[in-house]
């Protein structure tokens, strides 16, 4: 199992030491093959002459994973979901020190077209793909990929968004709201999550955790499923009940954002990872590449800006 938590939160010291130079953020995109095993897309640009894992530097203001959808469209002309990340890579440019953020990330509707910037596409079976690639870190990403063994889909555990204070609040606990920062979160949330190709939304009862994926439901045009046992009122007294439920929504193949609490989105991740307990700060993501009942990948997402 992969586990990871982005170093791009804020983006400042790599393996290397200090801050990088240059940030840019990549795939490995892929789709089921004739055969059903995946196939991943090479990029060839004519500017250097040489074959690459579609990636490109972050605008000013985006985070790695939307710049990774930005540009997986832009080069190849594809829509893409995120899935596991494969970790970075760090080399030199003329510009300095440079960091590029890599995912796994399943190809959606599209079509290439040639142009400038990449004039040839190539669909490959990855061991073809790892042998054509131009760079050692390039066949070190596709390593990363390989290494999951199949492309698992994501489920993504979502602690609610910053509330209002609860000595401040005399009405029942269940209603009190997100604060301003709270609805602030719930709407970066909703463009975080939505990069991994989320078609349903669960939340447990509390308004909190209904209000922090409000905001993705509307742009996904879905309703909030209310999960009574993924709640912190019921989930601790029947963990087991808790967790049958969440991998009774994983049986969908649609991607499933649940939202919840602190003590019930902990000890998920520590029972589908077997890692002993994990954090769950408001407002953060796990990400799990689930496979029969168990996690493949690990993803933590700290808090949106």
């Amino acid at each position: 199992m992969e586990r990871t938590t982005p170093e791009w939160a804020p983006v400042v010291n790599g393996p290397d030491g200090p801050a990088p130079d240059v940030v840019a953020a990549g795939a490995v995109l892929w789709r089921p093959g004739p055969d059903g095993r995946p196939e991943v897309a090479i990029a060839h640009r004519p500017r250097y002459d040489d074959w690459s894992l579609p990636k490109g530097k972050l605008d000013r203001g985006e985070t790695p994973p939307a710049a990774a959808v930005r540009e997986l469209a832009e080069e190849t002309g594809f829509a893409a979901q995120l899935g596991p990340r494969l970790g970075e890579v760090h080399y030199q440019v003329p510009e300095g020190r440079k960091v590029v953020h890599y995912w796994s990330a399943r190809a959606g509707d599209g079509g290439f077209t040639p142009g400038d910037e990449v004039d040839r596409l190539r669909w490959l079976e990855p061991g073809a793909a790892h042998s054509l690639v131009s760079y050692p870190h390039d066949r070190e990403v596709l390593r990363r990929f390989v290494r999951l063994t199949v492309a698992p889909v994501p489920v993504l555990l979502v602690r609610h968004a910053k509330a209002g204070s609860r000595e401040a609040w005399t009405g029942d606990d269940t209603d009190r709201p997100l604060s301003e920062r709270g609805r602030v979160q719930a709407e970066r949330l909703a463009a975080l999550l939505a990069l991994f190709g989320p078609r349903r939304v669960h939340a447990a009862p509390p308004l909190r955790c209904v209000q922090t994926v409000e905001p993705l439901a509307r742009r996904l045009d879905v309703p909030v499923v209310i999960e009574p046992l993924l709640g912190d009122h019921r989930y601790p007294a029947d963990p087991c009940t808790g967790l049958a439920r969440l991998l009774e929504l994983t049986e969908d193949p649609d991607v499933a954002v649940v939202c919840s609490q602190g003590a019930v989105i902990p000890d998920l991740v520590r029972r589908l990872t077997g890692v002993g307990q994990m954090a769950a700060p408001k407002a953060s993501t796990w990400v799990l590449g689930l496979v029969g009942g168990r996690a493949l990948s690990a993803d933590h997402y700290p808090p949106p800006g």
